[in-house]
């Protein structure tokens, strides 16, 4: 292999980001945090690593199979590189934040690494943008970050967004209710993750015919929410149901354009959420622009919360082709005073390192749009 190409070499799943691309996720995540702060959320930043059994706890145990762990070499002790940023804010919120004002509101920003990706994200280094309230426990809750997250993304330009809801818990208390067994709950959950109605049959017994149901039940959010209404559903499960209706009465009024469906079975990426969650996507996008919803904060003992992860690879694949910059080409020779007046004005300056023969052509090698040319901005054709 050429040398040169094995340096280049990254491992699976790890790449670099180069110009533009480099430049505008870093305007994509200043524009997002900016549009969290004035919604009253707070930034924090929390470590790459921490203790592998303080990152595995509480919300964080559901990311333990996607942890990267390594041996501490001054304290001896097993540590993780964080594969996800929400425990660590649950962690924040319980310990150094713990007498802080309830709800509390958080955003952060930051890279995870993950020991595999998946099929619709093979990425293992991942860019997030996030922000949780923690504390409250009312629907209103639920209903601010979902139309934040869809404010911050219509903030950026992305277009064609929908929401996906979902209830993690609703298919596990129906089996509950139906008192199905480990291994049958097991089943119930593969024929539902593949939408298998044959194998959801033959695995659900007793809770055949509502799971069934459920299974139908995905679509349109006011048609599902009808389809849903209909079943005579578990004490627990009829909560969650009504849970769910308010939460999209919520949205709607306050956006009615936003686009919402339900799948009222889905469970991968919501292990340890507790009520209402959602996938954010857009049209003719692939993958998913971000995912979030209600948990708690610590194994049982801990706090109410809910709140989204946004990731910035899928957003800039979702973002309408940006307008090339102004870069201005200036020549040698040029004093100082003249560049740096252009940069006031919204400019960017590409100083000349030596005097060329001619000053076009050197800037259409650097890729400016235009030339300072005899006192005056001059545009290349």
């Amino acid at each position: 292999m050429n040398e040169t190409l094995h340096k280049a070499l990254l491992p699976e799943g790890l790449r670099d980001l180069l110009p533009p691309d480099a430049g505008i996720e870093a305007e994509v995540v200043s524009r997002l945090m900016a549009a969290l702060a004035s919604r009253g959320y707070e930034r924090v930043k929390p470590p790459l690593a921490e203790f592998e059994d303080n990152l595995l706890s509480g919300a964080g145990a559901a990311m333990a199979k996607d942890t990267f762990r390594m041996m501490d070499p001054v304290s001896r002790r097993m540590i993780g590189l964080r594969a996800d940023m929400t425990p660590q804010i649950a962690r924040i919120a319980a310990s150094r934040l713990k007498k802080a004002s309830r709800p509390l509101r958080l955003c952060y920003a930051g890279q995870v690494l993950r020991v595999n990706g998946s099929q619709l994200r093979p990425e293992r280094q991942v860019g997030q943008v996030g922000a949780e309230l923690i504390g409250p426990s009312e629907v209103a809750a639920d209903a601010e970050v979902i139309l934040l997250a869809a404010e911050a993304l219509g903030g950026l330009g992305v277009r064609g967004l929908s929401v996906d809801l979902t209830m993690p818990k609703l298919v596990p208390a129906i089996c509950q209710a139906a008192k199905l067994g480990p291994e049958q709950v097991d089943a119930v959950r593969r024929a539902l993750d593949h939408k298998d109605a044959a194998a959801l049959r033959k695995a659900a017994g007793a809770a055949a015919a509502a799971l069934g149901e459920l299974l139908k039940a995905a679509g349109a959010g006011e048609k599902s929410l009808a389809k849903l209404s209909a079943l005579d559903l578990p004490k627990t499960a009829a909560t969650e149901r009504t849970r769910l209706g308010d939460v999209i009465a919520r949205v709607k009024r306050a956006d009615p354009g936003l686009v919402i469906t339900v799948d009222p079975v889905e469970n991968r990426g919501f292990e340890y959420h507790t009520g209402v969650s959602f996938t954010l996507f857009a049209k003719a996008v692939r993958g998913e622009l971000g995912r979030g919803g209600r948990y708690r904060t610590g194994n049982g003992a801990g706090e109410d919360a809910t709140g989204f992860t946004l990731y910035t690879d899928t957003i800039l694949q979702a973002l309408p082709e940006p307008a090339p910059p102004r870069r201005v080409y200036i020549p040698f020779e040029t004093e100082g005073a003249a560049a740096k007046r252009l940069r006031a004005e919204g400019w960017i300056t590409i100083a000349g390192l030596a005097a060329v023969r001619n000053s076009r052509d050197e800037a259409k090698r650097l890729n400016c749009s235009h030339v300072f040319d005899g006192g005056k901005i001059v545009a290349l054709t």
